[in-house]
């Protein structure tokens, strides 16, 4: 340590130290870069991920886009009894459905006629976008939905559709 109080001046200090401070904020930056922006070893060996849907497109094949504003995003559970139908509606914004339990019957109005889907538990979907639907549960249990909005503030989540 003497040698090098004896070898700098005091302005090759502070160079040394500064090049000092970079490099370490650098190998700094590019550790946190490296393994907090890789999903896969931020993740430690023993916590497992399961990608249950990865889509550009609704269950009827549209693309949809996110509305403009400020974002607003809704997570609820909705439970349908048996024997129930859901009134005619659509969604103006993008709605992500995972069936927690149960039979949904899912009827839509597409330019092509009634086209009738069916998700079971277990099922996961992008929601039809801006198109008139109904969903149905003609079975003997609850239908229990995780439904996941992307929307935004201002602008509802569901739209009722005359018949």
């Amino acid at each position: 340590m003497n040698v090098l109080r004896q070898w700098c001046t005091s302005s090759t200090c502070i160079i040394l130290r500064v090049r000092k401070t970079l490099r370490s904020a650098s190998l700094a930056l590019l550790f946190s870069l490296t393994f907090y922006s890789n999903p896969v070893l931020s993740i430690p060996p023993n916590v497992a991920v399961e990608t249950l849907l990865h889509t550009n497109e609704t269950t009827l094949g549209q693309s949809f886009e996110y509305p403009e504003g400020v974002p607003d995003v809704t997570v609820s559970i909705i439970t349908i009894p048996p024997h129930t139908t859901i009134a005619l509606h659509e969604h103006p914004v993008p709605l992500v459905a995972y069936i927690l339990q149960g039979e949904l019957v899912v009827e839509y109005e597409t330019e092509y006629g009634l086209q009738e889907n069916y998700y079971k538990s277990g099922d996961v979907f992008v929601e039809a976008f801006n198109v008139p639907h109904r969903g149905y549960n003609g079975g003997r249990g609850l239908v229990k939905i995780l439904a996941v909005y992307a929307g935004a503030e201002g602008v509802p989540n569901s739209v009722l559709v005359e018949e």
